[in-house]
């Protein structure tokens, strides 16, 4: 306790003023909104210039006013300007008033509704460069329906998928009669089948089926496997488990259909988990301000969803298997499956699809290839010189990109030389890419180092599993006539996880914008950075708890495993700001042609994580093992020293923690050219 006193007097102050520091740092400077009077003073010069681009144009939405007009003044502003969005809707509603086209007012993608057909003929509305006191045009938000079928659906998806996952070792050995490595060798091959395979899907649906697809066929290969799961499990088994000599194993039939269900669910849950949230953040409108903060909130409702799964699959499910029929608990599984399906098939005529854009992977190889055949090209000092392709019909992958200055080798492949291209050739785009291309490669390359640190992140966090338990082991478990399982607590973790969402998104975010004197949020960024530095303190919190408990070990008195609740409160704080946030900053930050790939990479650092923490645990514990028998981490904790481990994991996660808060402080936003 005195260590603990020391580090909430001395430690605490010091890593807060470190904290705000880095988040200094991380946070991305803001240029000056122009000011209405600078406004006005532009609309007289600008005005006329600004009535012929648009007579020209034909704008289809706000978007195309707004950024004529940014690119006009040549001083952008905020993409969040209120004053900009609300001249441009009034603007782009003048000019289709002007030409009696009311229904594709009424048919905006901003949804903004319009106005009579009387209101065309009288007074014109005011430009979008003009400062009028007419009331705020206030569009409507995206229909809520789509998203909260997918919340439901994820819900049902998370409570299939962990009704098999939580008691799968158990069934395979108690009824299927597996060994003991086998058992467990087959359980790791099956979940990093179900982690690995969004991938594949995530490419599927970027560059071939779309993300509504890629659900919907992924949806009917997950029913097919728990159909055979369940039905698997319905076959008479071999005979019961045997107490002596070698037990015979189940027969043939059952395995082949069980097995050939299980890994059929894995595939179709991969393809669930890789397209279904970028289909989710695909229902609101990035134009609409009113959309903004309700997808932050769907990604919040994503995690909770998946939570929620998890504790009635690992109190309900896992009850019935245990205490009622296996047969019995895969059927409930099952069921959620099927209902997932038919709500998705019903939600069918509402939902917002984004069209497959070409393979990404492609994209990336096009342009790599092109540098390299390019080396001898010098890049141009004007990046306007660089090509690009001016035609909207050649945009099929989303709007362009705007150049940037870093990894100019890259800037090779979009060098214009001498020799003549064939356009109707494939082979053109081996030998020149658009400045589009380019830059999704750059920001591929800058999200990596940021995607890394997610990784030893999910290390960190993964010992809630492993570490954790073993530590609640060698401790008190009565709390009073109660006996706590250890595994148990990480259903308060859960519970944790959702109060720091409520927490996060009542408490903290509406504070942010009353101590920042811009009134802005906490950025994606800083808040993975916030949950990287809790991470610090909830390792550091173990090793402290462990240290104390080996000394009271000593004394013979073993401490209550009610001490560990603090560290998991600490880890599920962690967890909330990072898991959410990186999960919208990835999809957020993607091009259009890469959403679901990008989504999955962040799903795929929980995966990578379990096996980096897995290569660490057997590293220390050799090494420590041949250093000073038996080492810190044995099989009985109370001969070793699992607070040195905790402590080594401190420090890993502070030194991922300066290398994020670095990476952070250096990447640049992806910006998008609209023109006209």
């Amino acid at each position: 306790m005195v260590l603990l006193k020391m580090l909430m007097e001395i430690a605490l102050p010091k890593m807060g003023e470190l904290l705000v520091m880095m988040m200094a740092m991380i946070s991305p400077s803001r240029r000056e909104v122009p000011p209405a009077e600078s406004l006005r003073q532009r609309a007289k010069v600008l005005l006329p210039k600004f009535r012929l681009e648009m007579a020209a144009l034909r704008p289809k939405s706000k978007h195309d006013v707004k950024w004529t007009y940014q690119r006009l003044t040549g001083d952008p502003p905020e993409s969040g300007d209120s004053l900009v969005t609300q001249r441009a809707e009034i603007e782009y509603e003048r000019l289709v008033c002007v030409e009696g086209n009311m229904r594709s007012v009424r048919s905006m993608p901003t949804d903004m509704p319009g106005r009579d057909d009387a209101t065309c003929h009288g007074e014109e509305s005011q430009s979008l460069l003009e400062v009028s006191q007419q009331p705020e045009l206030k569009p409507r938000g995206s229909d809520w329906r789509p998203p909260a079928i997918i919340l439901g659906l994820e819900c049902l998806e998370s409570m299939a998928f962990n009704g098999i996952a939580t008691n799968l070792v158990v069934y395979i050995r108690s009824v299927l009669h597996g060994g003991i490595a086998s058992s467990a060798s087959i359980v790791s091959l099956w979940y990093g089948t179900s982690f690995f395979v969004p991938i594949l899907g995530a490419g599927i649906a970027d560059a071939y089926w779309g993300n509504y697809k890629t659900v919907l066929i992924s949806l009917v290969m997950y029913l097919l496997g728990m159909v055979l799961i369940t039905v698997g499990s319905f076959i008479p088994s071999a005979p019961a488990l045997c107490n002596f000599g070698s037990c015979s194993s189940s027969k043939g039939t059952e395995n082949l259909i069980f097995f050939s269900g299980l890994y059929l669910s894995a595939v179709g849950c991969g393809g669930v988990r890789s397209a279904l949230l970028p289909l989710g953040a695909d229902q609101f409108n990035n134009e609409n301000s009113l959309d903004t903060p309700k997808r932050r909130n769907f990604f919040s409702l994503f995690y909770i969803s998946v939570i929620f799964g998890v504790i009635t699959s690992g109190t309900i499910v896992v009850w019935v298997q245990k205490n009622v029929s296996w047969a019995i608990g895969y059927g409930i599984a099952t069921t959620c499956i099927a209902l997932a399906l038919v709500g998705f098939v019903a939600g069918t005529p509402i939902f917002r699809r984004r069209e497959p854009s070409g393979s990404p992977m492609k994209s990336i190889f096009q342009v790599t290839f092109a540098a390299f055949k390019n080396m001898s090209l010098e890049i141009p000092a004007d990046s306007s010189l660089l090509y690009e392709a001016r035609s909207k019909n050649t945009h099929k992958r989303g709007p362009r990109l705007a150049h940037t200055d870093d990894f100019r080798f890259f800037d090779k492949a979009a060098v214009i030389s001498d020799l003549p291209l064939d356009n109707s050739s494939c082979q053109s785009s081996w030998r020149i890419c658009t400045v589009t291309q380019v830059e999704e490669l750059k920001i591929l390359i800058r999200l990596l180092p940021i995607w890394a640190t997610g990784v030893f992140f999910a290390a960190a966090i993964s010992q809630m599993h492993t570490t954790f338990i073993q530590q609640g082991t060698v401790m008190n478990t009565k709390i009073g006539s109660l006996s706590i399982p250890p595994a148990s607590l990480y259903s308060f973790e859960v519970i944790c996880v959702t109060l720091w969402v409520l927490l996060m998104n009542k408490v903290i975010v509406p504070a942010t914008r009353t101590f920042f004197t811009s009134g802005a949020e906490l950025t994606q960024l800083q808040r993975i950075g916030i949950g990287r530095f809790l991470m610090i303190f909830a390792m550091a919190m173990a090793a402290l708890l462990e240290a104390k408990r080996l000394e009271s070990v000593q004394h013979g008195n073993p401490l209550s495993i009610v001490w560990q609740l603090p560290q998991y409160f600490v880890i599920a704080g962690a967890e909330c700001f990072v898991i959410i946030a990186q999960l919208e900053f990835f999809h957020g930050q993607a091009p259009d042609s890469m959403k679901s790939m990008l989504t999955a990479f962040a799903l795929l650092t929980t995966a990578l994580g379990n096996y980096l923490s897995s290569a660490i645990i057997t590293l220390i514990a050799g090494l420590t093992r041949e250093w000073q028998s038996p080492g810190w981490i044995p099989d009985d904790l109370n001969e070793g020293h699992l607070d040195y481990f905790y402590w080594c994991l401190t420090a890993i996660s502070f030194v991922n923690f300066i290398v994020y808060v670095y990476f952070a402080s250096k990447y640049r936003l992806k910006k998008i050219v609209i023109d006209g």
